[in-house]
């Protein structure tokens, strides 16, 4: 398995180290729960150094991308981000990924752990068909970079004590906490240019940090001793995962595969089908005009009962009951004390509201579905 440069930090930690997409990861420190609340109530940090960066760059990286991805690049000023797929030509999703503009005719995605000689040899197959493929370089930067996410309400509290000072590049910024919601900005630390941005998975305020893998360790320090009085605590796969479920925000291996389509996924909204021709067009545009066979509902338990897990049954309500769809996500919900999860179901059975029965153990328990998302702050 592959190791982060933050492994010995994570030992030190006591933190659990399972597989995940290949990589030697925790799991948890102190415990999930425990971990999943402090991001809810005050922050969490995260390695996420298993993901992967590709950069790509060059005067036609724009029209490039604009045909690899769903959602539409031209929209984003240097310094700006968005959520995007990259589909195969039957719309199957080959990833869910960022795409950051970080400056002219510079931009860097990021990838799925699991998916990074994926992505990039398929990039790479993809530009060598691409009319303008002498005006584009891919480089796959993932060996030799490191990542972290924190996240949480009071990490703006801290950060600044981090990365004091305005930003180099990217968005402009006197701060780093002035940086908005998928804005990117380069600033120096260490002698290093490094990348943060403001982007979340969690459903929380956070930032993100992309530098050098020979730093990222001294940069997970700081953080942790910045937080400390905040209630920062180190955080790993399993309280992410939670996190991310009571959002509705999808997990690849789960929510989306090469045989699930953004449409399907409830994905819509990142796919740009107003403009030009991208991979996998044709089918995502007759799926927006006439719908699909299935779509991705959330649903949450109705009495006390084992929480779901992937690839549980789902089955309709009432006395003609039959199974109708599987669960592809599924846990017990810290934040709402009650199981939840995220499964496909025919159409006719998507509507919030819809009772439905979830097989756990060999016997079928009460759920119903739910709006997107599961968790919501309250006001």
């Amino acid at each position: 398995m592959k190791r982060t440069p933050l492994y010995a930090a994570h030992q030190r930690l006591g933190g659990k180290l399972i597989e995940f997409g290949g990589w030697e990861m925790p799991v948890q420190y102190a415990g999930i729960v425990e971990e999943h609340l402090a991001v809810r109530q005050a922050a969490g940090l995260f390695d996420i150094s298993h993901m992967g960066e590709i950069l790509v760059r060059g005067p036609g990286a724009e029209a490039f991308l604009n045909w690899a991805l769903t959602n539409d690049l031209r929209k984003l000023a240097a310094g700006q981000g968005q959520y995007t797929l990259m589909c195969n030509e039957r719309g199957g999703v080959m990833d869910d990924l960022y795409a950051y503009h970080l400056a002219t005719w510079e931009y860097l995605l990021i990838v799925n752990a699991s998916r990074i000689e994926a992505d990039a040899a398929w990039l790479e197959k993809q530009l060598a068909a691409f009319p303008r493929r002498g005006e584009v370089t891919l480089e796959n930067t993932s060996e030799t970079t490191g990542a972290l996410a924190v996240q949480g309400p009071r990490v703006a509290e801290f950060m600044e004590h981090c990365f004091p000072g305005p930003s180099s590049g990217g968005t402009s910024v006197a701060r780093v906490t002035a940086l908005q919601k998928n804005q990117v900005a380069g600033f120096s630390h260490a002698g290093a240019r490094i990348w943060i941005s403001r982007t979340g998975y969690t459903g929380e305020d956070g930032f993100e940090v992309v530098a050098p893998g020979t730093i990222i360790e001294e940069i997970w320090n700081q953080l942790l001793a910045a937080g400390y009085k905040h209630g920062l605590k180190p955080a790993g796969l399993g309280a992410r995962d939670t996190l991310r479920t009571e959002m509705c925000y999808p997990l690849y291996g789960h929510e989306l595969n090469e045989n699930t389509t953004p449409m399907e996924a409830g994905l819509g909204f990142f796919v740009a089908l107003d403009k030009e021709d991208f991979i996998g067009r044709p089918v995502l545009f007759e799926q927006k005009a006439n719908g699909t066979a299935r779509k991705l509902v959330a649903f949450k338990m109705t009495t006390k009962s084992a929480p779901p897990r992937p690839h549980y049954a789902i089955w309709s309500a009432g006395p003609d009951a039959a199974k109708i769809g599987e669960v592809v996500s599924g846990t017990q919900s810290p934040s709402l004390g009650i199981g939840i999860g995220l499964g496909y179901v025919p159409p006719q059975f998507a509507q919030a509201g819809t009772p439905i029965g979830i097989e756990i153990r060999g016997k079928r328990a009460p759920a119903v579905v739910v709006p997107k998302p599961l968790y919501r702050k309250a006001p």
